[in-house]
């Protein structure tokens, strides 16, 4: 599979050994940047498969820059440093760096290494997939209880009742039966408002 990929380096020379290294083994590099501002616009703009960062030692708007991207256009991130500390990683973590390497970047290193940041960043996406799905289902169940509940003290009905009033009524109506919820609640808290 042929990446596109966004190498970031400080430093010319360095940069030009490994975007030779990573068309070598078949990727695409896009583009190369001298450093870490205007990478969301960079990444807007070029839409890479994989950002490469190198750095001498990352740096708070460095990580900033990054933590921007993972929030808008999430990307793995591969980072290899120089130099580093225990804090310089857990925040580089945190915004949203798939792999951190110290002692540098090296042309050998670099393919395993993006294997295992694109597989980390795959894993981790699904993961918040996941949950995100988990938490919307979550919300659905609730309104869907909140409406029951409201069925069940506005109309006298049983909790078996009410659900399947909502139930048919999603039916009739050819809508998710969340829907159906949602709009009963509306109704309610109207109603209490004349």
């Amino acid at each position: 599979m042929v990446l596109r990929i966004l190498l970031v380096d400080e430093n010319a020379e360095r940069c030009r050994v490994v975007e030779a290294a990573l068309t070598a083994a078949g990727h695409g590099v896009v583009t190369t940047a001298s450093g870490t501002e205007n990478l969301l616009a960079r990444v807007r703009e070029i839409e890479p498969d994989v950002i490469i960062v190198d750095l001498d030692a990352p740096n708070r708007d460095a990580l900033e820059h990054m933590r921007s991207v993972s929030r808008e256009r999430p990307k793995p991130i591969v980072m290899f440093v120089d130099q580093s500390d225990d804090a310089a990683i857990g925040e580089a973590i945190r915004a949203g760096v798939s792999a951190y390497v110290v002692d540098g970047l090296s042309p050998h290193r670099v393919k395993p290494v993006l294997e295992a940041a694109i597989a980390r960043f795959q894993a981790f996406q699904a993961m918040r997939d996941e949950l995100e799905k988990t938490r919307a289902t979550l919300a659905e169940r609730k309104r869907i209880e909140r409406a029951k509940g409201i069925l069940m003290q506005q109309r006298g009905m049983t909790e078996d009742e009410a659900y399947k009033a909502l139930r048919k009524l999603a039916m009739d109506r050819g809508k998710p039966l969340a829907e159906i919820a949602e709009q009963v609640i509306s109704i309610s808290e109207l109603l209490i408002k004349i």
